[in-house]
Order: C-alpha cells, then structure tokens, then sequence
C-alpha cells in the first residue's frame, strides 16, 4: 500500500504534466482533418493536430467516460427507485478569461465528444445569449460592465439549466449576435434532450449571489477553467483586437465598425483601454477567483498551448 509524500502539500487536485497528459492520447484515434481544426480555431488562437491530439483528445475521452458512468449511474437509480430511468443530459461547463481560448475549447470538445459512442449527440449554449440587452444595460447604467456578473440574466439561466437537467423535451435559450454585439429578439437556440450540453462563459462558476441561492455550477455535472497568466491573456486580448479590425469590425454591419479605420497604434490604444478599463478588472475580480470550482483546469502558457493539467480527486 503506497501513502502520501508528507513532504507535498496536500490538494484536492492531481497535477498533471504536459507530457505526462499527452500520454493519455495513445491508442486514441484522432477525429478531425487539419482543416477542421482550422474551422474550428477562434481569432488568434494557436490551436493545431498536435494539440488537439495530445491534450484535448485524451479530455473528450475523459469527459466521455464521465458522462457514460454518470448515465449508467442515473439508470441504476432509476432501477432502484422502480421507477423509469429519467436520466437527463450531461452538462458540462467551461469557464476562463475574455480571450483566453475558452469559445475555441468549447466548439473542440463539442465535436470531439460526439464522435465517442456513448455521447452522440452534443450541444453547446454560451451565456452571452443570457446577457441583457443592450437596451435594458444602458437603462441600468451597465453597458461598460458588460461581461460583469451583473450584466447577465442569471435568472433566465438558471432557468434553462433547471429544465436542461429537469429532462424537458426542448428547452429554448436566448441568441446572441456578436455583430450586432446585443440579444437577437427573435431568435433562440433549441436543446433537444442530447447527450451532452456544454455551457460555456465567462462567469460561469460564480458563487451564488446569496447563501441560499442556486450556483448555475450546481447545475454542472463537471467544469473546465482555461487559465493563464493575465499578461498573457492582456497580449492575446490586444492581437484579437488588431486581427478583428481587419475582419469582423470592417464589415459595415458590426457595431465595432468605428474601430476599422483605426491605425495600428491607435487600435492597441483602445484595446488596451478595454482590456485595463473593464476585461482586466473583472477577470482579477469576479472569473480567476473561480477558477478552485472547477473540476479540471487547463493551465496555458503564453504560446497558447496547455502546459498542465489539474484534475479534481474524486
């Protein structure tokens, strides 16, 4: 029987090396072509085979094994209580930084868990489409807070997840347009029962406002923190920025179009204007104090790629 180095400081989580993690990808098939990959890589991420191959490979399989035990368990109350088995979607959430890659990971692993067979069928909500919009923000003096807890519905989220994990046949939630940078009043997003739901936002593993509130992480049945350094994050932030004006903010639909016609100096300037001004501040506040909720936390290093892994004991 093999004990604990008195020596280690204890922790509820297991740290594991990069190399050590990509290990965990022999054997494993690899699903997606290169151009895949490219489709699915966000403004300014790195994200390429090897990095799909040895880091989130190995956690769609992990997160896979999760949902498919998590089932078997469901089915086995159900057994026990004689009753139909009512088991209800897994729901996975993934939280981290304004530009630190999270929108990116969420889209992988949304494809890479619906290639195992025991999770099919995944969806993926983001809580943008929960944020108030930009009518009711400006009426309560919070269009330059927007990404703050406050800013959101948590209401209306709670409610989604509520009925995701209560087993509703559909449940509807808000969209967001990123063009428009406000809520679509007309359109929704449409879950149907799957397998898998993935959340993903910035505030995602908040504590609830009130002790005897509901945490929307309650509603999890695991969480993934993508974390970095906030220098990092800051360069990465800036660069997104710079690539966006050329792209997204020249098109004359976007609410960022005023920025198109900046120079290259003056775009830092505003970029970093938001990122010290509102990003910044609530990542240090609100979203890295989060970061000891999750089940998983992917640690990056300043090239985007994962450098190790923290994984909560069970």
């Amino acid at each position: 029987m093999t004990t604990a180095d008195p020596t280690l400081p204890l922790s509820p989580y297991r740290e594991i090396g990069r190399a050590e993690w990509a290990r965990l990808a022999k054997g494993l098939d690899q699903p997606l072509s290169e151009t895949e990959v490219v489709e699915l890589r966000g403004i300014g991420d790195r994200l390429d085979l090897t990095e799909v191959r040895e880091v989130y490979l190995p956690l769609s399989r992990l997160l896979s094994l999760y949902a498919s035990a998590t089932k078997r368990l469901g089915a086995a109350t159900s057994a026990f209580l004689e009753e139909e088995d009512v088991t209800t979607p897994f729901v996975v959430g993934v939280a981290g930084s304004v530009a630190v890659g999270k929108s990116t990971i969420a889209r992988l692993l949304r494809e890479l868990m619906s290639r195992w067979p025991g999770t099919p069928r995944v969806e993926l909500v983001t809580t943008d489409g929960f944020l108030y919009p930009n009518a009711e923000l400006e009426r309560r003096g919070l269009m330059d807070r927007k990404g703050f807890p406050e800013s959101y519905d948590r209401r209306a989220l709670l409610e989604f997840l509520t009925e995701v994990k209560s087993g509703a046949a559909e449940v509807r939630a808000p969209f967001y347009s990123h063009m428009r940078y406000d809520i679509v009043p007309d359109a929704r997003v449409v879950v149907r029962r799957p397998d898998v739901v993935i959340v993903e936002g910035l505030n995602v593993l908040q504590p609830p406002p009130a002790p005897n509130d509901v945490a929307v992480s309650d509603l999890f049945d695991f969480s993934v923190y993508v974390d970095a350094d906030p220098a990092h994050i800051e360069k990465w932030y800036v660069d997104r920025f710079l690539a966006l004006r050329q792209g997204a903010f020249a098109n004359p639909s976007s609410y960022f179009n005023v920025f198109a016609q900046l120079t290259d100096a003056e775009a830092e300037t505003t970029a970093l204007g938001y990122w010290r001004d509102i990003n910044m501040p609530n990542l240090i506040e609100n979203v890295m104090p989060t970061r000891h909720r999750a089940t998983l936390v992917l640690n990056k290093g300043i090239d985007h790629n994962v450098e190790s892994v923290l994984l909560r004991k069970l």
